[in-house]
Parts: structure tokens; sequence; C-alpha cells
């Protein structure tokens, strides 16, 4: 633990807070890392990616922070609020390595997959069974409750294309409450790309969109069963026609009440548990 930080104006600390702007991040390949929890989160599935830890020393009395394996610098209150991005933050603070994963990783080339994986049950785990694609999806907090959720469904990875929002913008950091860590993450392919990839290892691509089949109908037909990539769209404007084109079926989230829509972050965590359940159904029924 170092001597405490108390200048605000320090370039320490102006670098540290720079990392809320897109085009630093991209130039450092770093990011921000808010909270108790996503540290925690960092500090045990992915320490070797923590470059420095800032707290309050109490902050570091509460959340046990005092022995962090990762060079840490106390810092008085004001410091803390300067570096945050949070209007009321809680203490603590850290940089971290940015770790996107290839797509290549998520979906590989067909080549480099046997014969008898592709196309296989997701239940024989041959391939990863359950991928989340987002297109176009510029919230930050849709995009980091979508990693959340993808994370709580166990699916294997999470895709955002470039056109997607950074997943290392710390609106969506704070959203993924330390999913970050536990689910790869891809980014930068282009969705025609992604779901050629897919498709390429037999995986069903499904588009969760107004225009399609009720959720439960598209269940009962068994094509939630296998390895499954769902695409999600746009929060404004949805997937376009083009977009479509590309998946096997559109699946909408049917609404029983008086809702005028659902939440696209909503939808999504609906969808990707339909998956889960379907497949591990299926994984039950293959074991008897």
């Amino acid at each position: 633990m170092s001597d405490l930080l108390e200048n605000p104006k320090s370039g320490r600390v102006r670098a540290v807070a720079a990392l809320a702007k897109k085009d630093v991040r991209a130039d450092t390949g770093l990011f921000l890392l808010e909270g108790p929890q996503a540290v925690r989160e960092a500090i045990e599935y992915g320490p070797e990616l923590l470059r420095e830890l800032y707290v309050t020393p109490t902050a570091a009395a509460r959340y046990g922070l005092d022995d962090a394996p990762v060079d840490t610098w106390f810092v008085t209150e004001q410091v803390l609020e300067t570096m945050a991005d949070t209007v009321t933050p809680q203490g603590v603070v850290a940089v971290c390595q940015q770790f996107p994963t290839s797509v290549r990783e998520v979906f590989p080339d067909p080549g480099s997959v046997g014969a008898e994986a592709r196309g296989a049950s997701a239940t024989e785990g041959s391939l990863p069974g359950l991928v989340a694609i987002l297109e176009q999806v510029r919230d930050p907090g849709n995009a980091g409750t979508i990693i959340r959720a993808a994370d709580a469904a166990g699916a294997d990875a999470v895709v955002l294309t470039g056109r997607s929002v950074d997943p290392y913008n710390p609106k969506v950091v704070r959203s993924t409450t330390g999913s970050l860590f536990h689910v790869p993450v891809s980014v930068g392919v282009t969705l025609a790309d992604a779901v050629a990839r897919a498709k390429a290892l037999g995986y069903t691509v499904l588009a969760a969109d107004v225009s399609g089949d009720d959720l439960p109908e598209v269940r009962a037909d068994g094509m939630l069963d296998g390895p499954t990539a769902w695409v999600f769209g746009n929060e404004a404007r949805g997937l376009t026609s083009e977009d479509l084109e590309l998946v096997d079926r559109a699946v909408k989230v049917p609404i029983y009440g008086r809702a005028e829509s659902m939440n696209l972050a909503t939808a999504a965590s609906v969808c990707l548990y339909e998956s889960a359940f379907a497949q591990r159904v299926a994984r039950s029924s293959t074991d008897r």
C-alpha cells in the first residue's frame, strides 16, 4: 500500500479518469472497474488482468481489500470521485487490462472441429451450446444486463458486433456486476460473419423480433434443444429485413398482459433462459 493520494489533479488521477473515454480505452487497452463486487470478481477470476487498485481507507477496511493481489493506493474521497464514472462511487476503483475473446474461439473454423462435433447437441458438450449475438445494441445498460443474463443462464459466450456499444464502457461494465469476468465476450465482428460461423458449426440461429413466431411454439418444435445462437437487435429499430434473412427463424416473446412492449434486456433474458431450460431437458432425456 502506497502513501495516500490526495491531489485530484495529479497525472495519475487524470489518467484513470480518462478511461471513461472510448478512444483512451482503445489506445491503452485498459478499462475502468468500479465497486467492491466487480473488483472481487476480478480478483477471483482474472487477477492477472488487474493493473492498479485505488481505494479509500474506509472502503479498504469495509470490503477487505487491504491485501488485494495488485498494486494498491489509498486515496481520498475527492480523488476517488474524480476517478470514478459514477455519481456516488463506493470507494473502490480499479484499472484492468481488456481481454476480448476472438470470434474464432467462440465459433471455430469448421476445419478445426471434428465432423462428429459439428451439429452435435449442446448436451454432448462438443461445442458451446448457447451464444448471444448483439447487433447494434447501443444502450450500455442493456448490453451489460444481457451479458449478466447470459452468464446466469449458463451461456458460453456473448458476441458484440462492431456496431454495438463497447463492452468496456464503464456503464456496461457496471451493469454486468462482474459477469464480464465469467463469460467470454467477443467484439468487432460483423453480424453476417458471426451468423455464418455459427451455422457452419451446426448452430440454430434465432433472432428475437416482434415479427417472429411465439417463443413457446419454437421451443415446442425442438429448435432450442441443440446449439443455439440468439441474435438481439437495436433497442429502437430492432433488426433489419436483411438481418432477418440471415437467421433460421425469427422469434418473439409473447406479451400476455397489457404492456406495449418489453425491454430488450428483459426479452433477451427470457430467450436465453428458455434455451437453457430446453437444453437441460434434452440432456436429461438423453441421459436416461
